[in-house]
């Protein structure tokens, strides 16, 4: 480990001090990259950790619920736009790790939007994929950019999440906005509604049904179609051709949780370079934040998408989050 803060971590032997106690975890993100971040800390520190894996909305409203007796310590990953409302609305702590200096600019960004009471912890673009048993990548009429999803072939044969419970789909909705224009954008939703089969509550979801054939597209982070790619299932990953958004996956210390020292050792922690190479091992393939971390090399290469310049001030605001959510219940949750 390298910086001011894992030299705090390390003893003469260089491994993590002995701690004890506990660490309550809410994580936002893939399922394994969530357990390996939690037995690796837990092995090397002696806390025991308890981690609830959740979607980055329903953790933002677990906060909310618990808002003046918070249970959990940490909130790590899942999109930076509930990560931001949080902030807003004093869920999260004023934190400043000593790690800061080994960070992106966008990580840093996110910090400072938040008057440091959140963190970038890696970064992804939004797309889809598509199961390439059910549609030829050779094919002219192969989807490639957001207006092809509307195309009539595709009827009952996409699935994305719901963006009150998926960070990820909020994600999208703030990028058509973004991308489109407001009203624009719930037209095309609207249009889209009639070719979603489902709304999932978790953001990778879709795509793990298109690996498997009960779902032709899934629309979700670029990485999470690396995913099941890797892991076997016949996904070709896209970059929509209009343009997208992206993600500044984050992390959070949570106002008033029961152990902040261990908090802030593993807030400290999981921003080296070696905690956050262990996403590779768990087959998540998102950017890392720290810029001594190695980046995989099946991760999607941010440089070669055409990304818009997301307002993540805004759109993480509680008042624009709320509102947008809002006008997607009434007219695309409700149809």
């Amino acid at each position: 480990m390298s910086g001011l803060a894992a030299a705090a971590l390390l003893g003469t032997s260089g491994a993590v001090n002995a701690q004890s106690g506990e660490l309550v975890l809410y994580c936002a993100a893939d399922e394994g990259i969530c357990r390996l971040l939690s037995e690796t800390f837990q092995r090397e520190t002696g806390i025991n950790v308890l981690m609830t894996r959740k979607s980055s909305g329903e953790t933002y409203a677990q906060l909310k619920a618990e808002e003046g007796q918070p249970r959990g310590d940490v909130w790590w990953g899942g999109t930076g736009d509930p990560h931001l409302q949080a902030a807003q609305e004093g869920l999260t702590s004023v934190y400043e790790s000593p790690m800061l200096d080994q960070l992106q600019d966008w990580a840093v960004r996110q910090a400072e939007t938040a008057d440091y009471r959140t963190v970038g912890v890696y970064a992804g673009a939004l797309g889809f994929g598509y199961n390439t048993d059910l549609i030829d990548p050779a094919s002219e009429n192969a989807p490639k950019c957001w207006a092809d999803l509307l195309d009539e072939a595709y009827r009952d044969e996409i699935q994305v999440a719901n963006p009150n419970s998926s960070g990820t789909s909020y994600t999208m909705l703030a990028t058509l906005v973004q991308l489109m224009g407001e009203d624009e954008a719930f037209a095309y939703l609207a249009a889209l509604d009639d070719n979603i089969a489902q709304y999932t509550s978790s953001g990778s979801a879709p795509i793990r049904a298109a690996g498997t054939g009960e779902t032709t597209i899934g629309i979700v982070f670029m990485h999470d179609a690396v995913t099941q790619a890797v892991s076997g299932s016949p996904i070709q990953v896209v970059a929509p051709c209009e343009g997208t958004g992206y993600e500044v996956g984050s992390m959070s210390l949570i106002e008033g949780g029961p152990n902040p020292e261990n908090a802030r050792l593993f807030y400290d922690w999981v921003l080296t370079p070696e905690a956050q190479e262990l996403g590779a091992q768990a087959n998540s393939f998102q950017v890392p934040s720290n810029m001594n971390a190695a980046t995989p090399e099946e991760s999607p290469n941010l440089e070669d998408i055409l990304l818009i310049d997301y307002d993540f001030a805004l759109y993480g605001s509680s008042d624009e989050r709320s509102r947008l959510l809002s006008r997607w219940d009434q007219e695309i949750g409700s149809r």
